[in-house]
């Protein structure tokens, strides 16, 4: 009895009764979502490699049966099985080669059953051992890739929520010290009242107490304002509302509310824009509060000399918008940072008086980022900086 022909001609029928097997059997539920080859996979190269080992003539391809069992451990891995039902698997294949094969094993002599039913056990006992083999080596490759992504994932996530506890630790430090100002002439105020001093009330040092509280009632009110509009922005829910405008109107309303300060610090202020578009496709709100951050950050670390506003047409698509001051500078490694929140190049003193939040040059590159344009800075310490913003003569609306 030639077993080999007899496996070689009954292997389609092998194949098929063994897939519908696999995906009857209900302890086998990775089958489910698998197409007909998806499940069959590498059987016929195992069942064609069996017909050499039972051959007597033809020498044994083992080599077959162990890269394909390689193989079907691998892709089961990937295709999620369980090890017990890969189990089932070569325990439904067992079955079927011997249900087809019965009637031919029954012809055969004693010593061709018994050698045929032995080696048909040892092949698929070792198709099953390089089967396990390969299927643990790609469980453990993807433990691995996914303890590898776990890490970076925490390495990410413990960096946000250092980022956000220091977010929230310049906000609760900011906000002290505009709430002790408050708290602190508030009770002034109620003491005096209590004490019934009305020589006390209307005095010099009680009005410029009054102008103290709302100095930082002001302050408080813009830093929470800010803190809200750089949280809007990072959370995607802020819009842009573009339409055409006049930009040297829009210039000009801005240098009225911002005369008064430079005016203040005996500032001259230097307009430019006999180059500017004539009229352009933005937010006007949000240029807005471009221009009012940029120009009022200036005045702020500008003791003497001047501020400078220059407007033009960069080409055919894009117009430009800088600002230049003469004061303080800000250092190179403090360049980098400057777009950061609460991020403050001065210290100490300075800083105390400033009534800046930390947070507009942040909202600044936020703005110009939201509108499509992008923003660059040139600083030299004691030599003065310029921000210059390029901005689309046509925004779209996001």
């Amino acid at each position: 009895m030639d077993f080999c022909q007899v496996l070689i001609e009954k292997s389609d029928a092998i194949v098929d009764r063994w897939v519908e097997a696999v995906y009857q059997d209900q302890q086998i539920e990775a089958t489910k979502e698998l197409t007909f080859n998806a499940v069959k996979d590498s059987l016929p190269r195992v069942l064609e490699a069996l017909a050499t080992v039972l051959s007597e003539s033809v020498s044994s391809d083992l080599q077959t049966v162990v890269d394909a069992s390689l193989e079907h451990g691998r892709i089961r891995a990937e295709q999620e099985f369980e090890p017990a039902e890969i189990a089932r698997e070569y325990r439904l294949l067992r079955l079927v080669i011997f249900s087809l094969l019965e009637e031919d094993l029954l012809k055969a002599t004693p010593a061709e059953m018994l050698r045929a039913v032995r080696l048909i056990d040892a092949v698929i006992d070792e198709a099953i051992a390089c089967c396990f083999n390969s299927y643990t080596q790609g469980r453990l490759q993807e433990l691995k890739k996914l303890q590898s992504q776990l890490q970076l994932t925490n390495q990410e996530l413990t960096r946000l929520v250092q980022a956000s506890q220091d977010s929230i630790s310049h906000l609760a430090h900011e906000l002290k010290t505009p709430l002790t100002s408050i708290i602190g002439y508030t009770e002034l105020f109620l003491r005096q009242h209590r004490q019934k001093q009305p020589e006390i009330k209307d005095s010099y040092t009680n009005l410029e107490s009054i102008e103290r509280v709302l100095k930082s009632g002001r302050l408080l009110l813009r830093l929470i304002n800010d803190t809200l509009e750089i949280s809007r922005y990072d959370a995607g829910k802020m819009k842009l509302q573009p339409t055409q405008i006049d930009v040297g109107g829009l210039i000009n309303s801005v240098l009225e509310m911002i005369e008064p300060l430079a005016r203040a610090k005996e500032l001259s202020l230097v307009v430019n824009c006999d180059r500017a578009p004539e009229k352009a496709i933005v937010d006007p709100l949000r240029l807005q509060q471009i221009l009012t951050n940029l120009l009022s950050n200036a005045i702020r670390y500008t003791e003497s000399g001047s501020i400078e506003l220059e407007c033009w047409v960069a080409d055919e698509k894009q117009w430009a918008i800088s600002v230049t001051d003469s004061g303080i500078g800000i250092s190179p490694d403090a360049q980098a940072k400057i777009f950061d929140p609460y991020f403050r190049a001065v210290k100490g003193l300075k800083l105390q008086n400033s009534d800046g939040t930390g947070l507009g040059l942040a909202i600044v590159s936020r703005l110009v980022e939201l509108m499509g344009g992008e923003i660059k800075v040139l600083s030299e310490l004691g030599k003065g900086s310029t921000f210059t913003v390029i901005l689309p003569l046509e925004a779209i609306a996001w």
